[in-house]
């Protein structure tokens, strides 16, 4: 399945039920029956809203980007499930991308609650994150984000602090940097980290 549109445009301000109205219903027949024009002719349509949707609750792009891919992956392996009796095609995407964008704010909750986990156990002197931890945070993508946004000396020394189990004094020699500001810099970023963690609450 290949799809191309520009879905990383912001669509217009309209309703969903303002698109749907100018959906073509005969292509839904096709959709149903397998036919992937019809598919990327629901993505040229549906896509710049679905992302828009994305964007503004999710409030970053390359995320509204995989949640856009992923609506359109989830319609067309769910086709069989569809049925026109119940829901115009547009208003069944629309309702698959509020669970999709749903998903994605609970993964991202989960992400941001391990890395919180895993820092207070380094700010607390308890000790590095085990090494179970450390691979569950390494395999995910957005761990990296999150740090990424902490801008310099935080993320680094926080990639310190959970990809090389590095104590405080460690990061400070490697860093070069007081052992004080070190500290600091930690307890910033954990105040920052538990601020997106509520606003990411305060979402739903």
């Amino acid at each position: 399945m290949v799809l191309v549109a520009d879905a990383g445009k912001e669509s217009p301000l309209v309703s969903p039920n303002e698109v749907s109205s100018e959906w073509d219903d005969t292509l839904t027949a096709s959709f149903m029956a397998g036919d992937e024009s019809a598919l990327v002719a629901a993505y040229r349509k549906f896509a710049p809203l679905v992302h828009t949707l994305a964007l503004r609750s999710l409030r970053d792009r390359a995320a509204a980007d995989d949640v856009t891919q992923e609506v359109f992956i989830r319609v067309w392996r769910s086709r069989d499930t569809f049925n026109p009796e119940v829901a115009r095609l547009p208003a069944w995407i629309v309702g698959i991308a509020r669970h999709v964008i749903a998903d994605a704010h609970s993964a991202s909750n989960r992400e941001v609650r391990r890395v919180l986990a895993v820092a207070q156990i380094q700010d607390t002197g308890g000790g590095g994150p085990t090494e179970g931890t450390v691979e569950v945070l390494a395999d995910r993508l957005l761990l990296d984000g999150e740090l990424d946004r902490l801008g310099e000396p935080q993320g680094a020394i926080m990639k310190l602090a959970f990809y090389e189990d590095l104590t405080h004094e460690q990061i400070s020699r490697r860093l070069e940097l007081p052992l004080g500001t070190v500290k600091s810099h930690i307890r910033r970023s954990l105040i920052h980290l538990r601020s997106r963690l509520e606003v990411d609450h305060a979402a739903h």
